[in-house]
């Protein structure tokens, strides 16, 4: 079939399998360019949302930049009746492809890794080819959670806690010709945002930690990472004062517990804003990102997903000021510098429909959007017929979901 984008907002409900590799092959490529790190206590990796952004680069890193064992946990479809699999699952075909040829061990698990048996699963994955894994990853960011004991299901939600949030913003709905829109979101009521923290906060790192450590699964002083967001004070109000907010100070609280129970050393990392189908759906976001992503650009300080999991990782190699006085690992440092935020406001008080394109870059945030579905990459012959199944079995997926 001749696969093409099908955008609506932020959603594109199709993927290409070319370019979703290329895209994985930039990334390697990228990483290959760099010094290797030596972190001699991370051999193995158990990756949670390993599909696509910051887990997809954390497994991509600790691969091809340690030369880790990775297991890569994620919740995806293959093609199936006319409709092309997801991004994710192409990004992990390319992704255990590369590993194959280079001789490194890559273990894709399709399943909801909210579940038990996705744990279960994982579990003898670990004790079966490692004995015990050094590295966790957790990088989830779900609509949704059934609970695994009580089969109660919550859904999460973007919005404000206390009080309505007005702003402005960039409307998604016509893909090439994006203008500004005032966006009005309501207050989330106590449910929603209990529930929100249920599916988005530290509840399931914690009983992944939990399993890991009851049966022996997890090497003595092992590294955890979840990632969070922090941004400037013009996102606050719906992002960090918000429900999303309110689940990401739950899942640090957690990441903090996990110390004190076990002999872990486990951190939270404020990435820095980058273009994902999470980001494009919080109201403020695009608009913002767009301005940012000129801004960093113009002063060459601009960064992707692949090029941030780097720059962690070799802080964990060396150790030294890892943290800072709120027990954050930084990797949006560049984009919270005071020049860089200066710029970023100054902008967005001026912006307008007349000047949108000159003070924000909407050709990058577009680019960087259907590249995340495997569209717009060069040297990809998007008129050229796609076979769009991956051949899960012949690559060794574990797939819980059939």
């Amino acid at each position: 079939m001749i696969i093409e984008p099908k955008i609506r907002g932020f959603i594109c409900t199709t993927a290409h399998p070319a370019g979703c590799e290329k895209n994985i092959l930039d990334n390697i490529d990228y990483l290959d360019k760099n010094q290797k790190i030596n972190i001699p206590d991370i051999k193995t990796a158990l990756v949670i949302g390993a599909s696509t952004g910051y887990g997809l680069a954390s497994a991509l890193t600790a691969s091809f930049s340690l030369g880790a064992g990775v297991i890569a946990v994620a919740l995806e479809k293959n093609a199936k009746n006319n409709r092309t699999a997801t991004a994710g699952m192409y990004n992990l075909a390319a992704y255990k492809k590369q590993a194959d040829a280079r001789g490194l061990y890559v273990k894709p698990v399709i399943a909801d890794a909210f579940s038990n048996k996705a744990k279960e699963t994982a579990g003898e994955i670990i004790k079966n080819e490692f004995g015990a894994v050094d590295l966790l990853v957790y990088s989830i960011a779900a609509p949704a959670r059934i609970d695994p004991v009580s089969g109660t299901r919550y859904a999460s939600v973007l919005k404000p806690i206390g009080k309505e949030y007005k702003s402005k913003g960039i409307d998604l709905s016509d893909y090439n010709n994006y203008k500004i829109n005032e966006v009005s979101v309501p207050p989330a009521s106590e449910k929603e945002t209990e529930e929100t923290i249920k599916v988005m906060g530290g509840e399931d790192l914690g009983l992944w930690t939990d399993y890991l450590q009851k049966n022996n699964l997890m090497r003595e002083s092992a590294v955890i990472i979840a990632y969070s967001y922090t941004g400037p004070a013009l996102t606050h109000d719906i992002y960090l004062n918000g429900t999303v907010g309110a689940a990401k100070n739950h899942l640090k609280q957690t990441s903090a517990e996990l110390n004190k129970l076990y002999k872990v050393k486990s951190y939270t990392a404020a990435a820095k804003a980058i273009v994902t189908q999470a980001s494009s759906a919080i109201p403020v976001m695009p608009l913002y990102i767009s301005i940012l992503f000129k801004v960093m650009k113009e002063k060459n300080l601009h960064e992707g997903c692949a090029e941030q999991i780097y720059r962690l990782f070799k802080k964990l190699g060396s150790d030294q000021n890892l943290t800072d006085e709120n027990g954050f690992i930084r990797t949006d440092d560049l984009e919270m510098r005071e020049d860089v935020q200066r710029e970023v406001a100054e902008r967005w008080a001026k912006t307008n429909d007349g000047n949108l394109g000159e003070l924000a870059d909407l050709d990058g945030y577009r680019a960087d959007f259907i590249k995340l579905f495997g569209f717009g990459l060069e040297g990809i012959d998007y008129s050229a017929e796609s076979s769009p199944e991956v051949d899960e079995a012949a690559l060794g997926f574990i797939n819980l979901t059939d």
